[in-house]
């Protein structure tokens, strides 16, 4: 319990870092970034609001009373302490970041994170999944025969999603070693351009050419 409420803690300052939100809209955002599997309910957001209004990482404040409800609608927003709080948490690079329950949310705020943290993550990341799926693949060579049909494929199912994230990790870890220079892309785009020009050069050239054999 102690670490999803980190989790939730690190969602609601990342999503606060971008604007102020009431309760129902962060939970909405909230539900999207965690996943379908992981959904939020209003018993585990506001303890979580309690919490950092304590801490003093975040404050409310009452909008105008709403029709529906003729209750004021509180908005919340980060203090400077949540904002400082954020930050470091976003720079550390320990297990933590690249464990199951908070990898997401790193990821979702990599824009926020310099290179260099945002390599470590991923890297970290890749190892431990890594590991997961060399000690699956050796107990299922080890167990493959004492499992029926469905158990296997069940287990083979888990072992391509690893598999998969594993490939996609890498895949991001090279383009942030490796980023395309913006002025390479721009390059690119007039290259395409100029080919669509030489394409309408030629088709006037022919219509030129057809044009002069018609009127002799």
């Amino acid at each position: 319990m102690a670490r999803r409420a980190e989790t939730i803690e690190l969602a609601v300052l990342g999503l606060l870092h971008e604007s102020p939100m009431h309760g129902y809209e962060l939970r909405k955002r909230l539900n999207l970034m965690l996943g379908w599997g992981r959904v939020l309910s209003y018993g585990s957001l506001y303890p979580a609001l309690k919490k950092m209004l304590r801490k003093h990482l975040i404050e409310e404040e009452a909008q105008s009373v709403t029709p529906v409800t003729r209750r004021p609608r509180i908005v919340y927003q980060l203090t400077p302490a949540g904002e400082r709080e954020f930050t470091q948490l976003m720079s550390e690079v320990g297990p933590m970041a690249w464990e199951d329950d908070n990898f997401d949310i790193r990821f979702a705020f990599f824009g926020r994170t310099d290179m260099e943290i945002r390599l470590r993550v991923l890297e970290g990341r890749r190892s431990r999944l890594q590991e997961r799926l060399d000690r699956v693949q050796r107990e299922l060579a080890m167990t493959q025969k004492e499992v029926d049909s469905y158990a296997r494929e069940l287990q083979r199912h888990g072992v391509e999603s690893v598999e998969r994230e594993v490939r996609w990790l890498s895949s991001l870890i090279d383009a942030e070693r490796n980023p395309r220079p913006a002025n390479d892309e721009q390059a690119a785009g007039r290259g395409d351009l100029g080919d669509d020009d030489g394409v309408r050069d030629e088709a006037d050239v022919s219509r030129t050419a057809q044009s002069s054999q018609e009127n002799e």
